[in-house]
């Protein structure tokens, strides 16, 4: 077979240009391979940043949870024998954490709402306003205002959560400005605000 010098040239410059071809697909290989490898990286630190997130989140959790039942809890068993404590789960969610209160006693958790009465129910509600105020940066003015709060509780109760209120005033140095028409409730300074 004979080849026609021109034919050879045209031979030659496709092979030239197929040889073009290859090594910029190489390097295009080289370069998305490089870049996968950056992207893995970034992967890598992304998720282990998302751990140590994740970490001190669960770790700020128990202590928030630590502070607000412990405060719940004790302003509970200080008026109410065989109390409940409170319990704060958390939940994750569509992406995000959701704090479920629940009162336990004994092992069994029940929902405040559900089964635990009315006077537990306004305790806790008054410990958890409290324990907000407490946790607060900055920190808050320590005044408390409440109109006719403890109404639920039954009347025998209601001396222990005078006490209650008057040791939580002085160990925390709280101020509790509250309305209120039942007297067994009333302790401190009394303002008497009766109609004429």
């Amino acid at each position: 077979m004979t080849v026609i010098p021109s034919q050879l040239d045209r031979w030659q410059e496709k092979a030239s240009k197929l040889l073009a071809k290859l090594d910029q697909t190489k390097a295009r290989y080289a370069d998305a391979h490089a870049d996968l490898s950056t992207a893995q990286e970034k992967v890598q630190t992304v998720e282990e940043a998302q751990s140590i997130a994740q970490t001190i989140a669960q770790d700020i959790q128990q202590q928030v949870h630590s502070r607000i039942s412990s405060v719940v809890s004790r302003c509970l068993s200080a008026v109410f024998p065989d109390p409940y404590k409170l319990v704060i789960r958390f939940d994750r969610k569509r992406g995000r954490t959701e704090a479920v209160l629940l009162f336990e006693r004994d092992g069994n958790e029940t929902n405040p709402m559900d089964g635990a009465g009315g006077g537990p129910v306004d305790l806790a509600a008054f410990a958890l306003r409290l324990s907000s105020m407490m946790l607060s940066r900055p920190k808050l003015q320590r005044t408390v205002v409440m109109d006719e709060p403890f109404k639920s509780p039954s009347p025998h109760y209601r001396k222990l959560i005078r006490d209650l209120l008057a040791s939580l005033s002085d160990e925390l140095g709280v101020q509790f400005i509250f309305s209120t028409n039942i007297m067994e409730l009333v302790c401190g300074e009394v303002i008497d605000l009766e109609e004429e």
